[in-house]
Parts: structure tokens; C-alpha cells; sequence
């Protein structure tokens, strides 16, 4: 089963979540709403001027790039070149869904940060979505 694809404990506390929320809507040109891909409950991650490459979004939308759920995990677009390094680290898991041909394979589960220290390495990881996001150029 592909959806939905969830992380079943250790959630973010709420104030953790909050700084997460902050730090995601900071971002240049980032707006929040409901998400367009996911449960109406998560908050979307969305460009006023997308301008990066069809594996930076979540599809079908044109312009989200990722998501915070309620408990805190992020489903979010990463360059490939992460990918492995985050997995190897336990920090990701790349979303069923990327399997698909149709899907870019970019898309990854982000854990829930539970302290200062992990919302610093998810600030991170959402800078480099954000950057992809934000980039005319292929990131590798």
C-alpha cells in the first residue's frame, strides 16, 4: 500500500512542530495552506514562483514542495544526491510512491524532529527542498 504513508510514533511536541512550522514559513516565498497531495490536515509548503524542475514538486501540484504533518513528519522533495546519505543516517525513508514512474523519485519522508538538535538537521533538509524548489537547475 502506497497511501497513506505515515510515521506511526515519536512525534514532534508541539513546540518543536511550531519552530519547524516558523522556520518552513521564513523560507523567501514559501506560503502555507492545506495541502494539495495529502491529508487536508497538513500544512503545505508552497512557492509564489516555482522554478524548479518537475522532480522538486509534489505532484500533481505545481507549486508544493512539501508538507509538515500533524505529528511532525514531512513528506518533501530532496535532491538525489541526499537521498542516500539521509537514509544511510535514519533520518529518511523514500515515499512508496516514488517507485511509480509517474513520480518523481525525489520523495522522501522526512522523520519528526523531537528535540533541538534534530529540528536543526529537518531545518536543513528543508533548506535543501526549498533550494531545489527554488532553482531553475537540476540538483544532483
Amino acid at each position: 500500500m502506497e497511501i497513506p504513508h505515515d510515521q506511526l510514533d515519536q512525534f514532534s511536541p508541539a513546540h518543536i512542530r511550531a519552530a519547524l512550522v516558523e522556520r518552513a514559513q521564513a523560507l523567501a516565498g514559501v506560503f502555507t495552506g492545506p495541502s494539495q497531495v495529502s491529508e487536508p490536515a497538513s500544512l503545505a509548503l508552497r512557492l509564489r514562483e516555482p522554478a524548479g524542475p518537475w522532480a522538486a514538486f509534489l505532484h500533481p501540484s505545481a507549486d508544493e514542495f512539501g508538507h509538515i504533518h500533524r505529528a511532525g513528519f514531512l513528506h518533501l522533495t530532496v535532491p538525489l544526491a541526499l537521498i542516500e546519505p539521509l537514509q544511510r543516517a535514519g533520518w529518511i525513508e523514500p515515499h512508496p510512491i516514488s517507485l511509480r514512474p509517474e513520480w518523481p523519485d525525489t520523495i522522501v519522508m522526512l522523520y519528526a524532529p523531537r528535540d533541538e538538535a534534530e529540528l536543526a538537521v529537518a531545518a536543513a533538509v528543508l533548506d535543501a527542498s526549498w533550494l531545489q524548489a527554488t532553482s531553475s537547475r537540476e540538483m544532483t
